[in-house]
């Protein structure tokens, strides 16, 4: 893959919101921690857990993206780079641990004639005609 169509960096500036559901009891317990000063809130609470979580497993999580030769991080793909692919005749095969980025101005047409497939552990972020275009490819 062209260095230069793929711009990668170990920790994306954007986030996704998720939703989850605790226990009254784990609930008031983070609550009670955010109350002692330990935490600024429920969202610092929740993040520092996963962070925590996440670096445990961090030996695991190497290993795994390695055998599934994932890219970590955040893959950024622009029309400039994806038009240079087509005029080569050049199609990707993207494996994103992260988040990948399609430009805004790529369109529906120049994705599918330069991304041959898709497989995003974490979030894709792009115009929703190119996310329509390109669901068949994504898994």
């Amino acid at each position: 893959m062209s260095q230069s169509l793929v711009e990668l960096r170990p920790e994306a500036q954007n986030s996704e919101k998720i939703t989850i559901n605790l226990g009254f009891i784990d609930l008031g317990q983070i609550d009670l921690l955010v109350q002692e000063a330990f935490y600024a809130n429920r969202t610092d609470f929740i993040r520092t857990a996963i962070r925590n979580q996440l670096e445990r497993h961090q030996d695991i999580l190497r290993q795994a993206a390695a055998r599934h030769e994932l890219q970590l991080g955040l893959a950024t793909l622009t029309r400039e780079a994806l038009e240079t692919l087509r005029a080569k005749g050049e199609m990707l095969n993207l494996r994103i641990l992260g988040l990948a980025v399609i430009a805004p101005d790529v369109s529906p047409d120049l994705a599918l004639a330069t991304i041959a497939s898709l497989r995003i552990l974490g979030a894709l972020q792009a115009a929703p005609d190119v996310k329509a275009a390109l669901r068949p490819r994504i898994r």
